[in-house]
């Protein structure tokens, strides 16, 4: 993705076993993130995903090719603006935004705008990612 491009990643549906699977991975059982009837009928209107699970699924479908000459020099900020409900499809836009680069045109640090939202349009999750190029 070049400077100023926009690039929207694949969906991806978190399955309601996938919540499970997370909860035993590492021990996080709590009813708002397990049990399906209790929070049905909450605010929310059904099982809300981890943070981390959000986040590692952004990062993933942002990821359309390996380039051995670049690295992540991390994210920052992140933020989770709203929960993220089982189920629904969950697609991502990143968008190169800045680079700072005093040498040649291709290389620098860039970074690239993410932003994480559900079917209905509401932002779930927004973050900068920061790769050496």
């Amino acid at each position: 993705m070049g400077f100023c491009e926009v690039h929207e990643g694949c969906g991806h549906t978190i399955p309601e076993t996938g919540f499970a699977v997370r909860a035993g991975r590492i021990a996080d059982f709590f009813s708002h993130h397990t049990d399906a009837q209790s929070v049905a009928t909450s605010e929310f209107g059904g099982r809300v995903c981890r943070g981390e699970m959000i986040f590692s699924i952004s990062v993933r479908s942002t990821a359309t090719e390996i380039n051995l000459l670049a690295f992540s020099f991390g994210h920052d900020p992140l933020r989770f603006v709203r929960p993220a409900i089982a189920n629904p499809t969950r697609t991502c836009v990143a968008a190169a935004r800045a680079q700072d680069d005093p040498g040649p045109p291709q290389s620098g640090k860039r970074y690239e705008t993410v932003e994480g939202d559900n079917p209905w349009g509401a932002l779930l999750l927004a973050r900068d990612h920061i790769h050496n190029v």
